[in-house]
């Protein structure tokens, strides 16, 4: 991997604390950062970390998963299968603006004298706040408090409280706004215009036509509703404001509205020393199956009771929310004081992005950027989904049958692609393909396997076998069928080949024989002939609601099995290696010497068939593999195979340093595993990337998770069963971490030449530690040391 820069903020921005980002000065410098690291969201609404004055901002937004505008896609030259509709998630109406006026002169932060400053975005309590001090132009002190939050307990509803106190009288102005910035803002503020690589295929492209439309709209004292519906996919978005005043100082408030720009605006005679609160409550509704008015009443109730319930109580739940929450999920690091920082501030990312994403996937951005489209990738199922397994396994089950109600387009976008079975988009939001780049896009069928690979870790790691019955066992029968009919068994060989398809690797394409492809096809066929054979065995009546569905016949499993036992899986016998591909190895190997480190990515600097042309790699490959299928290499062909793609691998993608990492763990190589642990763990925190003003890396935090608990904690679960090879790095004193498996509760506490294993709830459980067989009890810890 070519060595990176860690762009880590000066220590009096953001200082070390074990649960807290906490920013100590306004800068402009790292504006579109803070937007990201700021965000706050519970998987169905997002909004990033702008300032209640709105502006400055680089990139303010609020998303809704799985709210998005269609558009048509225009190839430069058509082809019969290629993707025709884009989805892009909506930049839905900014509700976070609360604009500050005394004496009539506005609060802006890059022109404010402001003696104290600090901004705490506190990891327990899902809060946001923001403390100041602002010495005016005429001499007032003004202290401004707020508080900002996003509801993990209520799906549809948010908050912000905001405090102000002057120190002598004078009016004050607050202008609460709720502003359609998708439609409102000039155009060069608009997707992608507003800073950075115009060409960077990463990021949104506008819509360049209104998307929002006001249908509906109710007012009434201090609340604002509106039902609006996009121009073209036709999906109706309720969202409204409401608030509530506390002061003892005489105050007004008038509204006023318009299509794009509602506003209560309170007036206040503020006396000196008496405070002013206005608590801003917000709510989001969306259906596909429903109209306007109904999401406005929706809306409308949501506020209701949120108002009701008060400010106090918001905050309240949230809390107990993530209190219980973390006693999952948290991962202790006894060492330094940032690395635990970074690994709590990830483990959020994930919790925001997954906690009620309840009816949807998890974008690759979650609900913190417009980047890639707000679509849901392979990511979800490869790099998220072990960490909710383990912690939040209803999240899992959740995500799963959500990818099951796509399977009817599956199956559609199979049948154009002349293919059986079904076949699942590379990146979408509503079940079609919207990869209008077919050789790093379509061309990636591995998800049918990802897919399936997620269902079967749920299963074994959760003992759920309904969850085969419900929808597993089908999405298995048709990815199957998809293996089945595209590869073929050679001639020659009388092996069964994949040809032309892209593996995981995006600077590869259109190959044959991919190994990571060949391999997870391979355990998707064995996988589907199982449960089918379990099915008949074990669950008859479900059965034959299968072979109802499905059209199964009888005959399809035994030719499944015969598939994954004849796969091809290249091995180049003289360097003792996996080439990723077929034809992999007869390519020039790229120069890294020669490339000046300002033309990274490559993909920016470089046309595609100069990149395929060689040995070079965006992200891990024949490395990934050996992470999710390791039962099948041996130690030797790990340690090989990670010489030889480890200086390949460019890490343009945040998708390989956590991968990287689990590897070179796992072969002793701890230099290195800390190193592309460090990449991963501070992907945004550091700017690794240098574009997370385009939002969060959740794979990428998802992957931190997997370093922790695969990588240090050695963690592996082949079939279900659980197994422990430590290898502490020698800079941390203790690892602890817990793991929810087949309703039992784990703690697992790594030290170095020892690990703690005990159960906190549930029934006796056998695990593996170092290769020694460990019976493990409820309430009995049991140390293990390595043998030797």
């Amino acid at each position: 991997m070519i060595p990176r820069t860690l762009r880590l903020p000066p220590e009096f921005l953001y200082p070390a604390d074990e649960w807290a980002i906490v920013e100590q000065e306004f800068s402009e410098a790292w504006l579109g950062n803070a937007e990201t690291i700021f965000s706050l969201s519970n998987g169905f609404l997002g909004i990033r970390g702008t300032h209640e004055e709105g502006r400055p901002a680089l990139e303010p937004a609020s998303f809704v998963n799985g709210f998005h505008e269609t558009w048509p896609i225009l190839h430069a030259e058509q082809a019969y299968g290629f993707a025709r509709t884009g989805q892009t998630i909506v930049n839905v109406p900014d509700v976070t603006l609360m604009k500050l006026y005394v004496d009539d002169e506005p609060l802006h932060l890059p022109l404010a004298r402001i003696t104290e400053y600090e901004r705490r975005l506190d990891l327990r309590s899902g809060v946001l706040r923001r403390d100041l001090n602002w010495s005016t132009a005429g001499g007032k002190q003004v202290r401004v408090r707020s508080s900002r939050l996003v509801s993990f307990v209520h799906r549809h509803v948010g908050a912000i409280e905001l405090e102000i106190e002057v120190d002598t009288d004078a009016p004050v102005v607050v202008s609460s706004q709720m502003l359609n910035r998708q439609d409102a803002r000039p155009l060069d503020e608009r997707n992608g215009n507003g800073h950075g690589n115009g060409n960077d295929p990463r990021r949104a492209g506008s819509f360049g036509q209104r998307v929002l439309n006001a249908e509906e709209h109710v007012e009434d004292d201090l609340r604002l509703v509106t039902g609006y519906r996009t121009s073209r996919s036709r999906i109706p978005l309720g969202v409204g404001i409401d608030h509530s005043m506390d002061t003892d100082n005489a105050w007004r408030a008038q509204r006023s509205w318009s299509e794009d720009l509602g506003k209560v605006v309170f007036t206040v005679d503020a006396r000196a020393g008496v405070p002013i609160r206005i608590t801003k409550y917000f709510a989001f509704h969306t259906s596909r199956t429903s109209s306007p008015i109904e999401v406005v009443d929706r809306a409308g109730r949501s506020l209701d009771r949120t108002v009701s319930d008060g400010y106090p109580h918001l905050e309240e739940v949230q809390r107990d929310w993530l209190a219980d929450a973390w006693s999952r999920a948290d991962v202790e690091v006894d060492g330094p004081v940032r690395v635990q920082q970074a690994v709590r501030w990830n483990i959020f990312q994930l919790l925001q992005a997954s906690a009620r994403a309840e009816s949807s996937g998890i974008p690759a951005k979650g609900l913190t950027g417009q980047s890639y489209e707000g679509h849901y990738f392979w990511d979800t199922e490869i790099y998220v989904t072990p960490f909710l397994t383990y912690t939040e396994p209803r999240i899992t089950r959740n995500l799963l049958h959500f990818r099951h109600s796509m399977l009817d387009r599956a199956r559609e976008r199979a049948a154009e692609m002349s293919e059986q079975g079904a076949m699942f988009p590379w990146r979408t939001i509503n079940g079609e393909e919207a990869s209008s780049y077919y050789a790093a896009g379509t061309a990636q069928y591995h998800i049918d396997a990802d897919i399936a690979y997620a269902i079967k870790r749920y299963v074994d790691v959760r003992g759920d076998v309904d969850l085969l019955c419900e929808v597993g066992a089908e999405i298995l029968v048709e990815t199957a069928r998809m293996w089945a009919g595209l590869g073929f068994i050679g001639p020659r060989s009388g092996q069964f080949h994949i040809h032309g398809v892209t593996g995981p690797d995006e600077y590869t394409t259109v190959v044959n024989d991919n190994v990571f492809t060949n391999l997870m096809a391979r355990r998707n066929l064995r996988h589907a002939a199982e449960v089918v054979d379990w099915m008949r065995d074990e669950r008859p009546a479900e059965f034959r609601r299968l072979v109802h569905d499905t059209a199964l016949d009888e005959a399809e499993p035994v030719a499944w099995r015969r598939a994954a036992d004849a796969m091809h899986v290249p091995f180049d016998e003289e360097r003792g290696i996996h080439p990723q591909d077929a034809n992999f190895l007869e390519k020039k190997v790229w120069d890294f010497a020669a490339t000046p480190r300002d033309h990274l990515p490559l993909l920016l600097h470089y046309h595609p068939l100069v990149i395929y042309r060689h040995q070079v790699l965006k992200q891990a490959d024949v490395v990934l593999a050996m992470v999710l299928l390791g039962d099948e290499f041996s130690r030797e062909q790990k340690r090989r195979n990670f010489d030889y793609y480890d200086p390949l691998t460019t890490g343009d993608s945040s998708l390989s340093a956590c991968v990287q990492s689990i590897l070179a763990a796992e072969i002793g190589y701890e230099e290195k595993a800390v190193e592309y642990f460090d990449y991963a763990l501070l992907m945004d925190l550091a700017d690794v990337a240098g574009n997370v003003v385009d939002g969060v890396h959740i794979a990428s935090a998802g992957g931190v998770w997997m370093a922790l608990t695969y990588g240090f904690g050695g963690l592996r679960d082949f079939d279900g069963n659980l197994t422990f090879e430590p290898r502490l790095p020698s800079g941390w004193n203790a690892l602890r971490f817990g793991l929810r498996f087949r309703d039992r509760q784990l703690r697992v506490e790594i030290e170095h030449r020892r690990a703690t294993l005990s159960i906190e709830e549930g029934m006796p459980l056998s695990v593996e530690v170092w290769g020694q067989a460990v019976d493990l009890v409820e309430g009995t810890p049991v140390t293990v040391h390595p043998a030797g």
